[in-house]
Parts: C-alpha cells; structure tokens; sequence
C-alpha cells in the first residue's frame, strides 16, 4: 500500500508540476499578478497586525502605569477574550487557533474554509487577543492569513487547482518572511513545513512570493504602517535591518557544546509540546465548542497571573530582548522559561487567535542563557552564540524544521558566521526530538482535530438527517439503494 501510495503522489505532482507549467506558458500574466498581489496581501496583513499589536500593547502599558496591575490585567485579558471570541465564533470559526494547521490541512485536501473574510477575521481577532495580553505571536495568523489571501487572488484569477495548492503554500511562507523580516526562512518554511516539495517550478514560485512580500514590507514600514523603521530607507535605498547586534565568534571547541546545547533544548522542546497538546485536549474536553468562554477564562487567568509577576513580565517584546541582549540573570532566564513554558500552553489551549514561534524563540532563548552561565562557570568558556542558537534549536524541534529554525534565528541578527552554530544546535535538536515522535506540533494538532472532527461526524450519523457541519457544508447519512430487481423473474410486473 505506501509503494501505491508513492506512486499515486509522484502522478500527482508531476501532473501538478505541468499544470503550472503549462499557466506559465499560456497565462503567464495570471501567475505574476498573482505572484505580486499575493506577496502585497502578506506584507499588508502582517504589517497591519503588528501594528495593531504594538498599539494595544502600548496602551496596555499606559494603563499599568497608572493603574495597579491586579486592577487591568484580568479584566483587560477577559475583556480580549470576550472581543476576540465572538468576532471568531460569529463571523469565521476557521480563524481560531493558529492557523497553521488550517492552511496544512487545505493543503491535504481537507475542507478548509478560506477567503479574505477568514483572513480579516484572523488579523482583528488575533491584534484583540494578543494586544489585551494573550502571551502568543503574530507568525501563526500571519500564515493563515498569507494563505487566505492568495486562495483568494487564484480564485479571482481562475487560477487552476493545482496552483492554488502551491501559491497558498507560498502565501503562507510570505506571511513568515513579512513578520519576520525573513524572506529566505519564509522560503524554506513553505517548501519544508507546508509543501514537502523540492520541484523546480515550485521553488521558483514561492520564493519570489516571500521576497515580494519582505520587500513590499520594507516600503509600507517607509509609509508608516509599521511600528518599526524597516528595512527602507527614503535616501538610501534598502538597508540591512538587524533587531540585534551580537559579538560573534565561533570556536571549534564551540560544537560540543553547542550539541550539548541541541540535546538539553530538543527534550525540553518535545516535552513543551506534549503539555501544550494535552492542554488542548484538556480545553476540548471541558468546553467543547464553547470557545467565547475557553478565551474569556483563558485571559481573565492569564492575567491574574501576569499581575502578580514583576513589571519585565508585562512587556513579552521586551522580556526577549531582555534575554537576547544577555542581560537577565539566571533566576530571570528560568523564570522566563517557566512562566512562558505554563502560560503559552494554557493561550493555545484557549483557540485564542496566534502563533507559537514567538515564545518558542523567547523559551529557547531563556534557556540557552541559563545553560550559557552553568557551562561557563563549570568550564570557564561558554560560546557566545548560546541565546540564539538556543533560540533555533527550541524551534527546530517543536516544528521539526531546523533549516526554517536555523534561518529565523539568523533573521533576528543577520549575521553570516551565526548561521553554523545555529545549525549545529538546531540540528542536535530536532534529531533529539524525533525519537521521541516524528511528527511536529502542528502535525500533531492537525491529528487531533482531524480526530475530532471524525467524532463529530460519527455522532452525525447515528442521530440521521441533515445537519451542517464546519465551515458550512451539509452532510447527510449515507443513502444505502434498493437491491436491482432480479432478471428473469415472470412475476415481475404482476399483481399477486
């Protein structure tokens, strides 16, 4: 069965491959628009919703400062959970969660719904839920909606099915490269997470998408969409835009420790994972389909006990750089760890709108700087690449991606001689992490809701009738026909 299985794929995308080919032959024009204005939507959505982000958690910070903390973070964290769940529950129920596994299970042929209004949803609902306190990213949603908007330009365009499959993939991997000011990690995502395709004609499309996207980023941050000053320049022209500046070296006697460093961040990792999993099982369990509750819970909880932790810890952006500059303690660095490995968990398990990659950075960050003050006191030499490799390595092994990990820890400095160690230690890492299970987080959570979904289904049938299922469509018990009369039969016709 998996040799059919094989073959019946390798059919699929060679006749997928001359799909495109052949629109690039006859409708070379529907692929650059499409190209073009799929590279825009991501810029213009990841743009927007860190901005938005950045605004809320500004005004979040304003009302701290003068308001005790125990009086705005709970009800403020409610209150985002309030806004937030409805707008999903009443106006798109696919933009909750991540997103990640939304656009992994198009991309399997599952029913997903798409479309500016998932994407639109997507980008207020996860601006409310992160800005009000939500400890997640803005990487999640910015897949989802990169995927949602150029479903929907293939769509206007009368694009053919097999390149809507590849140019969603590629939206999704330009909704990366625009938060992340990481056209090449957006590339590697797409082909490594997303496809799982290396065919010429599909690298070609998806990294022109993601570098539209950085470069359609840069000039909306010239425009004053973006709350950073981007990578634009009104004088001189693009520049190179660095969030740190570390002092660099890589020594040889650096491997071994940088391997240490994969294996300690790859067990953690794995086990950051299966508590994040159970806590969705967990949230599922109790509140079922109830998610204006899961949220308003999930946020009045997250920020009872944010209130009570110190002020660096009202600050998520600020509590990385905190850890990136190498200037927490290590009382501070595993503190970190811990109230983002516990809270991070609980916000996934909510259905709150956002990603994981941004703690994963902060939690792998945390915990590199920790081992990097151990190691140098029981060594007297730690590498100074510890943080960020510590930073790719956590991420390589949740995503089960360490070219994608090693390339967004790279983002984050743009220094050509952090690249080795961040490989080395992402590599460790999700080497480490595969023995205990293959498949990613995502994957995992696209199982369980694949799973759920199948219960639902089940529970359908027994019950009868029409009833509708998510995102809309109707499903009906299965219609057993009437056995075929039987031939030669001289009764057949007559009255008894």
């Amino acid at each position: 069965m998996s040799v059919l299985s094989e073959l019946k794929q390798r059919r699929h995308q060679l006749g997928s491959s001359r799909s495109i080919r052949r629109l690039l032959e006859r409708r070379w024009w529907v692929v650059v628009l499409a190209l073009m204005f799929t590279g825009l939507g991501a810029a213009l959505t990841g743009v927007l919703f860190k901005a938005g982000i950045k605004t809320l958690g500004t005004w979040r910070l304003e009302l701290l400062a003068d308001l005790p903390a125990w009086a705005v973070l709970p009800g403020l964290g409610a209150l985002g959970g309030l806004v937030s769940g409805l707008l999903v529950t009443c106006l798109a129920p696919a933009a909750g969660g991540s997103g990640i596994t939304h656009i992994m299970g198009f991309l399997k042929h599952r029913p997903v719904p798409m479309g500016l209004q998932v994407g639109l949803v997507k980008l207020v609902a996860g601006i409310v839920a992160i800005g009000s306190g939500f400890p997640l990213g803005p990487e999640g949603p910015s897949v989802q909606m990169g995927g949602s908007v150029a479903w929907q330009m293939a769509r206007w365009l009368r694009a053919p099915v097999a390149f809507r499959r590849v140019i969603v993939a590629a939206g999704g991997g330009a909704g990366i490269a625009a938060v992340f000011s990481a056209p090449i990690g957006g590339f590697v995502y797409a082909v490594e997470e997303l496809l799982h395709s290396a065919r010429p004609v599909v690298l070609l499309l998806v990294i022109v998408t993601t570098f539209w996207a950085d470069a359609f980023a840069d000039v909306l941050g010239l425009a004053g969409l973006s709350p950073s000053a981007g990578g634009l320049d009104a004088t001189q022209g693009f520049q190179l835009e660095r969030e740190y500046t570390p002092i660099v070296s890589f020594l040889p006697i650096d491997l071994g420790y940088l391997i240490g460093l994969g294996v300690v961040v790859g067990l953690l990792a794995e086990l950051y994972c299966r508590y994040v999993l159970a806590m969705q099982r967990k949230g599922d369990a109790w509140f079922s389909d109830r998610l204006v509750l899961r949220m308003v819970l999930s946020g009045a909880v997250l920020g009872s006990v944010y209130a009570f932790l110190p002020e660096e810890f009202h600050n998520l952006e600020g509590l990385q750089h905190l850890i990136a500059d190498g200037k927490a303690d290590i009382p501070m660095a595993l503190g970190t760890f811990t109230v983002l490995f516990f809270s991070t968990g609980l916000a996934a398990a909510s259905g709150a709108p956002g990603g994981l990659f941004f703690p994963m950075l902060t939690l792998g960050g945390a915990i590199g700087l920790a081992c990097g003050y151990w190691v140098e006191a029981l060594t007297g030499h730690v590498p100074s690449t510890y943080v960020f490799a510590g930073m790719g390595a956590f991420v390589a092994s949740c995503s089960r991606t360490p070219i994608t990990a090693m390339f967004l820890a790279f983002a984050l400095t743009k220094d050509l001689l952090i690249l080795k160690p961040i490989l080395v230690a992402c590599l460790a890492s999700f080497l480490v992490a595969r023995l205990f299970d293959e498949r990613s987080i995502y994957e995992r959570q696209l199982g369980m809701e694949l799973k759920d979904e199948d219960h639902r289904e089940a529970r359908r049938q027994r019950h009868g009738g029409i009833h509708h299922a998510w995102g809309g469509s109707i499903r009906r018990r299965a219609f057993t026909p009437p056995p075929p009369p039987e031939k030669n039969n001289p009764n057949l016709g007559q009255d008894p």
